[in-house]
């Protein structure tokens, strides 16, 4: 299925070489990567691709030298990265629902600053990560396979909650 995704436009746009992607992937389930993967549902059909890293492990080289931006966020942040499956459910604010409901189980874990690093001309994407809630902090220019890229580093911004108030019975 995985594989499948990844070999899509809309996947392929954004992503690696599909095998490369994988062997990552792998990687992460059998648990020499960090990173946490996940396939999210829908109905209880798989929708998409979602997953979170800790900025920290990305802290030392090759990382810095290709993602110099890690160096702008703090360290124990946790950063996520998501893809819709099917090319058909693009644009239907899946994307936003779904990060949202992540980033709040994350902050529930105990995890306060989350970040999302899409590339700057992936206009979709960005506009699916502001509506949950993330806001640009950075832009950084990053390589990748040899390629420049820029990318946008965005902070997921929490509400605050309004003026709080207390009622007292009122004096007679």
């Amino acid at each position: 299925m995985l594989e499948g995704w990844l070999k899509t436009p809309h996947w392929r746009d954004w992503w690696g070489e599909p095998e490369v992607e994988l062997s990552y992937i792998r990687d992460m389930v059998e648990g020499r990567d960090t990173t946490r993967p996940f396939v999210f549902m829908v109905d209880g059909i798989p929708a998409g691709y979602i997953q979170y890293w800790f900025v920290s492990d990305h802290l030392e080289e090759p990382w810095l030298t290709k993602a110099p931006c890690l160096a702008q966020v703090p360290a124990d942040s946790i950063g996520v990265d998501m893809s819709i499956g099917d090319a058909a459910n693009l644009s239907r604010g899946l994307g936003s629902t779904v990060l949202r409901a992540f980033t709040e189980r994350l902050r529930a874990e105990g995890h306060g600053t989350i970040v999302i690093d899409p590339d700057i001309s992936n206009k979709r994407a960005v506009r699916a990560y502001e509506k949950a809630g993330f806001r640009p902090l950075h832009v950084s220019r990053e390589s990748s396979g040899g390629a420049d890229t820029e990318v946008l580093i965005m902070v997921q911004h929490i509400p605050e909650s309004g003026p709080r108030t207390t009622a007292r019975p009122a004096d007679d």
